[in-house]
């Protein structure tokens, strides 16, 4: 496996990552007892050095308490400061050689702190969520916590046999011995430690549609007394799913669930192969059906394909934004072109001080950041025509299924699909500030 070696930290947050090695696999058996808000783990890391020897290393993890921790089986000098555990090995990592690292942790788990409030770990009136985008993944794990460095995972977790646990990934097992049941899943795709999703609930499992031979099976984990509502505002997913692999590619993963909690959530939240939603995205008039066409296509573009550092999230939103205007354009509602043409007038007048290019940290999550992303996809549509501009989606997407990309890498790659120059395009649209002119030239709708 070769080594993704990055230029150096992530610039939005670079307390969080280390780019001296990268991680392989992760193997976390958990015990978590949500009366007390009580999570102990075992993480079991496979990693590898990167082109220098590693003389020491860094894990984010928040503020636990740090029980046995092994490098290759040895004690290393470590310390646990600020949500970052230092480890120095008894004998430095060869560079380019594979290591393991074991760490046992306990204590109450709770959201990190950040600029948009509490991530990550999320105790409920009646179970636990994990929403972790950007940085909460130390929230309840130790991590190389950058989304350039995408592993494997194998999550065990032991609860109260009355709570359901669901996580991103393929459930292997469930166990119950007396009043406690274990919860065994494998995510073999390479995931960003962010979007390691996790829930703990009181669940009623449904299936959506019927996948088929050689489909996508596609559950839904929802409150019973939500049931008839959910199965409405949800029942065109499967049809989403189809239309997203006509024009994305093939489904990423093996297999997509959708998990509705109990409780509000300001907006819904993607995992790798798992979504979240609240009760309040849940009306039984599918009020929220453009979130649920917004993080199913995330698998693709964010999930799948993921960002080398944060300053290219337009990449994740701008991409998902525009899966939202296809589906209404497929589905009988409003093109992309009249959808595209709302979003022109609302940033129209809105300041034009935001570069997609670079954000900056405080513009990462703005609004503006995802309409004006679906922009650009919908300008590049309408320079390149339906016929390359889907051919060009689906080979983005094909081409880096489980890697990393950034700006210039998209740019490149229109290019190589388009007969005239986009230069221009890119450097009005994404590079620069000002709002350019709506495009003019009009695609014709998706095709039914």
């Amino acid at each position: 496996m070769a080594v993704q070696q990055a230029a150096g930290a992530d610039p939005y947050f670079p307390e969080h990552g280390d780019p001296r090695y990268r991680v392989h696999r992760y193997e976390l058996a958990l015990d978590y007892r949500p009366g007390p808000n009580r999570l102990s783990g075992t993480a079991r890391i496979n990693a590898i050095a990167g082109r220098a020897p590693l003389t020491e290393f860094v894990l984010n993890l928040a503020d636990f308490r740090i029980g046995r921790v092994r490098v290759d089986g040895r004690q290393p000098h470590y310390t646990h400061r600020g949500g970052r555990l230092r480890l120095r090995p008894a004998k430095p990592v060869r560079a380019g050689a594979a290591f393991t690292v074991e760490v046992h942790w306990s204590g109450n788990p709770k959201p990190v702190n950040s600029p948009w409030g509490g991530l990550g770990w999320e105790e409920l009136e009646d179970g636990a969520l994990v929403a972790s985008q950007p940085i909460g993944a130390p929230s309840w794990y130790p991590c190389n916590d950058r989304p350039a460095d995408k592993a494997s995972y194998q999550i065990s977790i032991t609860t109260p046999s009355a709570y359901a646990v669901v996580a991103g990934g393929r459930l292997l097992t469930r166990t119950t011995k007396a009043s406690t049941t274990t919860w065994v899943y494998e995510q073999s795709a390479p995931t960003s430690s962010y979007l390691v999703g996790l829930s703990i609930g009181k669940y009623q499992t449904v299936l959506l549609g019927d996948p088929g031979l050689g489909g996508v099976p596609q559950h839904g984990h929802i409150p019973a007394h939500l049931l008839p509502d959910f199965s409405r505002d949800f029942a065109r997913q499967p049809q989403m799913m189809e239309l997203f692999q006509e024009l994305f590619g093939p489904y990423p993963f093996d297999e997509y669930a959708v998990v509705v909690t109990e409780e509000e959530l300001d907006v819904p939240v993607e995992a790798q192969g798992l979504s979240l939603f609240g009760a309040n995205h849940v009306d039984g008039a599918r009020g929220s059906e453009r979130l649920v066409a917004h993080e199913l296509a995330h698998q693709w573009f964010g999930n799948s394909v993921s960002i080398a550092d944060w300053r290219h999230i337009w990449l994740n939103e701008g991409f998902a934004k525009y899966a939202e205007w296809l589906w209404s354009e497929r589905s009988g509602g409003r093109t992309a072109q009249q959808l595209a043409a709302v979003a022109h007038r609302l940033l129209s007048t809105l300041p034009q001080d935001l570069r997609l290019a670079d954000p900056g940290r405080k513009s990462m999550f703005d609004d503006r950041l995802y309409e004006r992303g679906g922009l650009v996809l919908h300008a590049v549509r309408c320079a390149m025509g339906d016929i390359a501009f889907f051919r060009m989606l689906r080979a983005w997407g094909q081409l880096h299924r489980g890697g990393t990309v950034t700006t210039a890498a998209f740019t490149a790659h229109v290019a190589r699909f388009a007969t005239e120059p986009v230069d221009e395009l890119f450097e009005a649209w994404v590079y620069g500030a000002a709002l350019p002119a709506f495009p003019t030239a009009t695609p014709p709708q998706v095709s039914a």
